[in-house]
């Protein structure tokens, strides 16, 4: 009823059954005390926060919208997630990295991704008509938050993307209309795990000892925006983020703007 996101409603069964494996019968007996003693559980097992606040959401959800009893999670509390910067790679990594995946198909999809800051997910769900090499744009439509934009093509991108198109084309890979990176099977698109592994790979043979992961690529295309004083509003649009406290984060990476902030504090000399 609600149209929530298959990965959401993934995540809310999962919570439910999680809970409901550790209370050994069905979770709508349960009590407030009950829901307490499963959160200590899982920190006793060393649940991640993200992983734990993730797992309240959905028992929110069940007890709340479901059963209609919100005084059972009365004694359920979030906890606060340790705030990490992004892993960010040089311009020289990234170049390194491409260089290193073996398959143009996934090559080509891991430079669509560093070069327009596309979420791994929004990659694999375009399809070919969402080019516009006219206008040098790419529709992204439904990306999270179920909000369509336009991301910039630049002309390196779009040769890329016409030389995938060629190859895949002469292949039968790409139908018309089709996915843009189809899957072995040209009806199904390809998958968000097959890209993350082509970048595990890549970054192992291109002796990258970063953590480096699709969304990697993201936050570096960010980072060397702002380093090349592109309005960060700008960046905002460009990424699909709602507040620009979001995308404020990568000021604290980015090198050159923060050398700008200390370089007129080296010049002073103490009174």
């Amino acid at each position: 009823m609600r149209k929530l996101a298959p990965k959401t409603r993934s995540a809310y069964i999962r919570a439910v059954r999680k809970f409901a494996k550790f209370l050994g019968k069905s979770p709508d007996t349960a009590t407030d005390e009950d829901l307490r003693r499963f959160q200590l559980h899982l920190i006793d097992q060393g649940t991640s926060p993200i992983t734990l606040n993730a797992t309240i959401v959905g028992l929110n959800f069940l007890f709340e919208v479901t059963l209609g009893r919100p005084e059972a999670m009365a004694k359920m509390q979030s906890v606060r997630v340790p705030h990490k910067l992004p892993v960010i790679l040089s311009k020289d990594e990234v170049t390194r990295l491409i260089a290193c995946v073996g398959h143009i198909k996934h090559q080509t999809a891991l430079s669509l991704a560093y070069g327009t800051g596309l979420r791994v997910g929004e990659v694999v769900a375009l399809k070919v008509g969402d080019i516009d090499s006219k206008r040098m744009t790419l529709r992204v439509e439904q990306g999270k938050g179920h909000k369509d934009r336009y991301a910039m093509l630049s002309p390196v991108l779009l040769e890329r993307l016409r030389v995938w198109w060629r190859v895949a084309r002469a292949q039968g890979k790409i139908l018309e209309g089709g996915w843009l990176f189809p899957g072995l099977d040209p009806l199904q698109s390809l998958s968000t795990r097959q890209l993350n592994r082509a970048i595990h790979d890549a970054a192992t043979m291109a002796k990258i000892d970063k953590r480096v992961s699709m969304h990697t690529l993201r936050h570096s295309f960010a980072t060397h925006l702002l380093e090349q004083k592109v309005d960060i509003r700008v960046i905002q649009v460009l990424l699909g983020h709602q507040r620009l406290d979001t995308t404020a984060h990568y000021v604290q990476v980015a090198t050159d703007v923060l050398r700008e902030v200390i370089s007129p504090l080296e010049t002073l000399q103490p009174s």
